[in-house]
């Protein structure tokens, strides 16, 4: 096929209606703002139903089923989604732009357009604001698409939705792999409700675990000779998982390195953000030949192995029984919550008999090894699908 011809955006929809739900009193609404938007899966999640009287200054834009709905800020997330059947008639946040597709043009082939890496690029090129970047309606308006004629456009948009669900369905495989994990440890927790026999809640977590911070960055460097390692900084640190994308190096003595090495099985913890991610930690299994860890997460390291198992202490703490400890003891300002080391070391433990937690902590090492596959699979369907965009886009589809 030859290169398809691109087109600018605003030539290819109509316009959108607007009104003021205020001036409609004692009515209610379906509002699609920002947050509404899951920006993984690309669909509206959270539209609410919202009285006309309470309607945000935002609320202006009346949208119909197969519009496509752009986020006009942060254009690196890709907040973009269709508009489905049951909201037709809603009001969308005037923080999107609104596509609405002319006959020329097909909603399924536009909504893969603005997903694509090559549309994304281009607006985080142009997009202005260094803290809050943004794009406006104009510069949207103001793009270009590829425009093959309409039965092809139904042509790509039907291949790239057939490679889209076998990711949304790999996606759900692993979502309910997550579940199963969760539901194997409310298992183990509900035998506690039937036989107490043997299990333990007379300790604290520094009864059984070693409890640090770690290094400073922009301290007082020691006098002492230094070289570069790696550390370990509170993006890293996820819920049951570690992000080492981007791993950065802080200069440290060789005394600081050992005293802050950060060693197989140890247990790494955020010590604040928002309140509902307190507990928030992973195990280290020596992912990196050598690492140390900032001050801003604490490395628990358990002294007595006949006690405790850190994946069943890892699972433990960031349980609900865990946060509601955290969010009690924590110090909150403005949407941030924190605990110190004296309110760690004080966490109060539950613990089954040790080959009940060594049992739990086999059946999830099995299931996370499922979750791995499922892990690979996707980020093949990824890269395949990253390649039928670039072709279907290319005319070589």
């Amino acid at each position: 096929m030859s290169q398809i011809k691109h087109h600018v955006l605003r030539d290819l929809i109509e316009s959108v209606p607007t009104w003021n739900p205020r001036r409609a009193a004692g009515g209610q609404f379906n509002y699609i703002d920002l947050s509404a938007v899951d920006q993984a899966r690309k669909i509206i999640t959270g539209a609410r139903s919202t009285r006309t009287e309470e309607a945000p200054s935002r609320a202006r834009q009346i949208v119909s089923a197969g519009d496509v709905l752009v986020s006009t800020v942060r254009p690196s997330l890709n907040g973009v989604a269709v508009v489905p059947v049951e909201l037709d008639g809603a009001t969308a946040s005037t923080g999107f732009c609104v596509l609405r597709p002319s006959v020329e043009l097909e909603s399924r082939y536009l909504f893969h357009w603005v997903k694509s890496p090559g549309f994304v690029v281009d607006m985080m090129q142009k997009a202005t604001g260094a803290s809050y970047p943004a794009v406006s309606d104009r510069v949207i308006h103001d793009s270009s698409l590829p425009l093959p004629s309409l039965p092809e456009q139904r042509r790509i948009a039907e291949v790239l939705d057939r490679a889209d669900e076998l990711r949304a369905n790999r996606r759900e495989a692993l979502a309910q792999v997550d579940m199963l994990i969760q539901s194997i440890f409310l298992e183990l927790l509900s035998r506690y409700s039937r036989d107490k026999a043997g299990w333990d809640d007379s300790l604290q977590l520094d009864q059984v675990a070693e409890i640090s911070s770690g290094i400073t960055k922009g301290r007082k460097a020691p006098q002492a000779s230094l070289r570069a390692v790696p550390y370990l900084a509170v993006l890293n640190v996820q819920d049951k998982h570690l992000d080492l994308s981007s791993v950065k190096q802080i200069e440290a003595s060789e005394q600081e390195i050992e005293r802050y090495q950060v060693k197989k099985d140890d247990l790494l913890l955020t010590e604040g953000g928002d309140p509902d991610k307190l507990g928030r930690g992973s195990l280290w299994n020596d992912e990196l030949p050598e690492v140390i860890h900032q001050n801003h997460i604490f490395r628990v390291r358990i002294t007595a192995e006949s006690k405790v198992d850190p994946l069943f202490l890892n699972y433990f703490v960031s349980s609900d029984r865990g946060k509601r400890y955290f969010l009690q003891s924590a110090k909150q300002t403005t949407g941030i919550a924190s605990i110190n080391m004296s309110q760690l070391r004080r966490f109060p433990l539950l613990l089954p008999p040790i080959e009940v937690q060594q049992e739990f902590a086999y059946r999830v090492r099995a299931v996370q090894q499922l979750r791995t596959t499922h892990e690979s699979s996707l980020t093949e369907l990824d890269a395949l699908f990253a390649s039928l965009q670039d072709r279907a886009f290319r005319g070589l589809l």
